[in-house]
């Protein structure tokens, strides 16, 4: 069937009412797991084909994750779906008032080509959570692995419930001149503006998980050696191309020496040079070979610089004595080359990176509390850690998101079911009594003082 026809059997087979069943979820998302179980070794080839991604990699930083959000949803849905009691008011005695979670209906979800299993299932899992229809379009950037996504949905689920569209930007535009009810978009932020536009004319509402230049700032207080350890893993997993990856270092003048040669010490104990093999992953195509690679002056390479584009493959690399003026700290890198740039006053540091967009992570290590709090307290951004960088994204209870242009919304856990959720706000009145002298003319002063009483002060 066409788009047109997809959406039309989707909204018939919402309305009908099949997905609002609890126990149809729990069903779904069993059955959803077990087909990604059974296909696993699939799913494990085909992340291989598209972006050199090993069996370790690619269950740790993708599969697994999925495996987990399934598990946390189908232990907490019906607990979320509850009524979720609210006070209410005096003005309104006698009465009780709760919000009451809804799925919107026909959703719409776009996944990214660099966690192309996390990043198009995991939203997928929360929208079938929380009781909607989904159309589903992976990047067709990782194709191997779109068409393992969709011989593995679409053969589990009827078109009507759930489907995997596949196609290009041409397929994309095509969705996104239909109405939806949600529509969940990860990816750049170019992109995302476009989404953003397509979905304003019909209201929908959206969720954009989008990007940025993340900032790691390196206190002289930290502990170098663990600081050094988990940056160099949050950098270089999946070769640089994670949207909560640090994206440049900001370290003070007095231990920027330390840092390089405790992080060159790493790298060389745990990553090869020239190699990716089980260890480290390719650059998804040329295109952004060559943009990455044009952003490095190789004069200021300080570890890796190892450029190989007949296997797409960049090492680890750190570029030192970079500047905010130099064309590396003018974009998002999305790869494996770690600017460091020096500092002496933070509060100039800070001031530069208000100058950037606001980003999806930011990163602190250090030990001083005082410092940390204000940090945190005076930058924007979407999620963070002090003293490790990452791994708060597995955290089932944190959300992940954005803010200005690195995104709108959140998912993961229990965000993820809100997020796919309409909460509408309900109140329940007595009929036992009634203040219908106070609601009615002739009004009087003593009404009106009566009234204020009730509406301001209680």
């Amino acid at each position: 069937m066409n788009t047109a026809e997809l959406i039309s059997a989707q909204r018939t087979f919402f309305e009908s009412g099949a997905t609002r069943s609890i126990d149809f979820r729990m069903a779904q998302l069993k059955k959803f797991d077990q087909a990604l179980r059974a296909n696993e070794q699939l799913m494990l080839d085909a992340i291989y084909a598209d972006l050199k991604k090993s069996r370790y990699d690619a269950f740790t930083s993708e599969i697994s994750l999925i495996y987990r959000e399934i598990s946390f949803c189908m232990k907490h849905i019906r607990a979320w779906s509850r009524k979720q009691r609210v006070r209410t008011n005096l003005v309104n005695f006698p009465s009780r008032s709760y919000k009451l979670a809804e799925p919107y209906g026909v959703t719409y979800i776009a996944g990214a080509w660099n966690y192309p299993y996390q990043l198009t299932l995991l939203p997928l899992v929360d929208a079938l959570a929380a009781g909607n229809t989904a159309i589903v379009k992976p990047s067709e950037v990782a194709p191997k692995t779109s068409a393992a996504m969709a011989e593995i949905i679409n053969n589990i689920f009827p078109p009507e419930y759930c489907c995997i569209v596949e196609g290009g930007a041409e397929k994309a535009k095509e969705l996104l001149e239909h109405r939806f009810d949600y529509i969940f978009f990860t990816g750049g932020t170019s992109i995302g503006k476009k989404v953003y536009e397509a979905a304003a004319k019909h209201l929908t509402p959206v969720t954009l998980e989008l990007g940025g230049k993340n900032p790691a700032i390196v206190l002289p207080d930290c502990d170098i050696e663990t600081s050094a350890k988990r940056l160099v893993w949050g950098k270089f997993m999946n070769a640089g191309q994670t949207c909560v990856a640090p994206d440049y270092i900001l370290v003070h003048s007095s231990i920027e020496q330390q840092l390089l040669a405790e992080m060159k010490k790493i790298l060389d104990q745990s990553f090869s040079k020239n190699d990716f093999g089980e260890n480290f992953m390719a650059i998804v195509n040329e295109k952004h070979f060559d943009r990455i690679t044009a952003l490095v002056q190789k004069e200021k390479i300080f570890y890796g610089g190892v450029f190989d584009k007949k296997r797409l493959f960049i090492s680890p690399t750190i570029v030192q004595h970079s500047t905010f003026d130099d064309a590396i700290m003018k974009e998002e890198i999305f790869g494996p080359i770690l600017p460091v740039v020096s500092y002496v006053n933070l509060e100039e540091a800070v001031s530069k990176i208000k100058q950037f967009p606001k980003p999806l992570s930011l990163y602190v290590f250090g030990s001083s509390s005082a410092v940390k709090e204000k940090l945190f307290q005076e930058l924007s951004f979407g999620g963070g850690s002090y003293n490790d960088t990452v791994m708060y994204f597995a955290n089932d209870y944190l959300p992940l998101g954005g803010v200005g242009s690195s995104g709108i919304g959140s998912y993961h856990g229990v965000e993820g079911f809100r997020t796919f959720s309409h909460y509408k706000s309900i109140m329940e009145k007595a009929t036992w009594l009634e203040f219908w002298f106070l609601k009615t003319p002739p009004y009087k002063e003593w009404k009106l003082k009566i009234l204020r009483l009730l509406l301001e002060k209680l």
